[in-house]
């Protein structure tokens, strides 16, 4: 008998971003890249509103939207190259 194994979707914006930048399925990514983008300006916001210190977190949140607008890009240019060829 075989047990199916079912995974947990990803909670906070450091997993779904790892989740974007690893996925090879061609069909998923663009998802992938939206989850991303979506839970990281969330928690922008989050730290916009909330009191302390967050300048190492919200760095980390600007690179990584940078990364993303990247793969985006690049994943841009290949298709562009795969459908003239």
């Amino acid at each position: 008998m075989s047990v199916e194994v079912q995974t947990l979707p990803p909670k906070n914006w450091k997993d779904l971003y790892v989740a974007a930048l690893f996925e090879s399925d061609t069909q998923q990514i663009h998802s992938r890249i939206e989850d991303a983008e979506g839970a990281i300006r969330g928690r922008a916001r989050e730290l916009f509103q909330a009191a302390g210190d967050s300048v190492d977190e919200a760095e980390a949140l600007d690179d990584a939207l940078y990364a993303l607008h990247a793969l985006r890009s690049c994943l841009a240019i290949h298709g562009r190259f795969a459908a003239a060829a």
